[in-house]
């Protein structure tokens, strides 16, 4: 029986390790102690930080695993890279899987290789001289940490008033002495998932943002496909396809953050690695094929068909609180409707849950489908009215 290892046992892995098992593979997980759903259903698991490689790697000579790879996380790309490079399997490479983790390293890719994307300022976190290095940037500002993932570590300000509390927030969740410091782009949010399989860009589905109002918008539902003029959608195109050769990024997953500004997109970041917030789910919805199921195939060495020619509108919403507390209910009362293609809850009743900010704070989601997105849409409205949480607050 071949072996796969996943890295993470969260909610966004769980899918590829039951896809991974119905294909007859035997599946390894690895990841950190915790209340993570992962670790009931693999067939092994390894108690192991996935961001020690030495210590994944040694499990996988052991195990003598076929594959690897995971989903809807950056912490474990650099080891999931490294892994494939160390033992000759499918993957991304480890140079490819560092310019994907390293903001540093991804906006000089783009710079280099003539990527559309927002002015950047490399700043030392002991650099007290911030505001020299930042002379030429006008308000508003992106502060990032540059090794960070899920929306942690990325603070707007609005005045050098604001730095400090900024620079402190990045600090705290990087592992870096630098982080970077963006013009703030004005225009509308939206993504792209892709994937590229032996140097060839297997397909692009740009879509739309729900974006969470807090600190910094940080997606929370999406919806396919994405409206723009066709011009747009092909400069989109390309201009994926510039920034994934500019990273070196191969036999991998591609999520991509973009900002439509006066009718060009501009790269935020790209991932080597499929989206959270159910966009692996859309994906398959969008074009018929089993996304996950690719995925494992292309992991495993196999080759994936990701046929393009049908377009299955869709569109999907996070379940979440607005208020930290102890979660006293769940309920999901939408009437049979074959458009609402699955509604989940993540976490079960007596467990904390935090007021919502970043994605790992979500209970649950909500996926539908429609004949056309406006259908979709309007699926996806009314079934949100009839899901309802409730959480005692501290």
């Amino acid at each position: 029986m071949k072996k796969l290892m996943i890295l993470g046992a969260g909610i966004y892995q769980v899918p590829l390790i039951k896809k991974a098992q119905s294909m007859g593979i035997y599946v390894i997980v690895t990841s950190i102690p915790g209340n993570y759903p992962g670790f009931e259903i693999a067939d092994k698991v390894y108690y192991e930080n996935t961001t020690d490689y030495e210590a994944i790697l040694k499990i996988a000579r052991e195990e003598k695993i076929d594959g690897i790879v995971t989903s809807g996380t950056d912490v474990a790309i650099i080891t999931v890279g490294k892994v494939c490079d160390a033992l000759g399997l499918p993957g991304l490479s480890a140079e490819a899987a560092a310019i994907a983790t390293d903001k540093i390293l991804m906006k000089e890719a783009y710079q280099a290789n003539g990527v559309r994307t927002a002015k950047f300022r490399i700043v030392r976190y002991d650099d007290d001289n911030y505001a020299d290095t930042l002379a030429d940037f006008s308000m508003p500002m992106m502060v990032k940490a540059i090794d960070s993932s899920g929306s942690r570590g990325i603070t707007r300000i609005d005045s050098l008033d604001e730095f400090e509390a900024a620079r402190a927030a990045a600090k705290a969740v990087s592992r870096s002495d630098s982080f970077i410091v963006e013009e703030f782009i004005e225009g509308e949010e939206c993504g792209a998932q892709a994937f590229v399989q032996d140097g060839k860009l297997e397909f692009c589905m740009p879509h739309g943002d729900y974006v969470f109002d807090g600190d910094v918008g940080v997606p929370i539902g999406h919806w396919a496909p994405y409206d723009a003029a066709p011009e747009v959608m092909e400069d989109m195109e390309k201009t994926l396809a510039d920034a994934v050769r500019a990273m070196k990024l191969d036999n991998c997953a591609v999520n991509a953050d973009f900002i439509l500004k006066d009718g060009k997109p501009y790269v935020l970041e790209i991932g080597g690695r499929a989206g959270g917030t159910c966009l692996v789910e859309l994906v398959s919805i969008y074009y018929g094929f089993d996304y996950y199921e690719n995925m494992i195939k292309v992991a495993m060495g196999e080759h994936a068909d990701f046929p393009t020619d049908q377009q299955n509108p869709c569109a999907c919403h996070l379940i979440y609180s607005n208020v930290t507390g102890t979660l006293e209910a769940q309920t999901d009362e939408n009437p049979a409707n074959p458009d609402i293609v699955e509604v989940q809850f993540d976490r079960k009743l007596g467990t904390k849950v935090s007021a919502f900010k970043i994605g790992p704070h979500r209970i649950g989601h909500i996926i539908t489908k429609g004949d056309t997105l406006d259908q979709a849409i309007a699926t996806l409205d009314e079934a949100r009215k009839h899901i309802s949480i409730t959480v005692a607050a501290e």
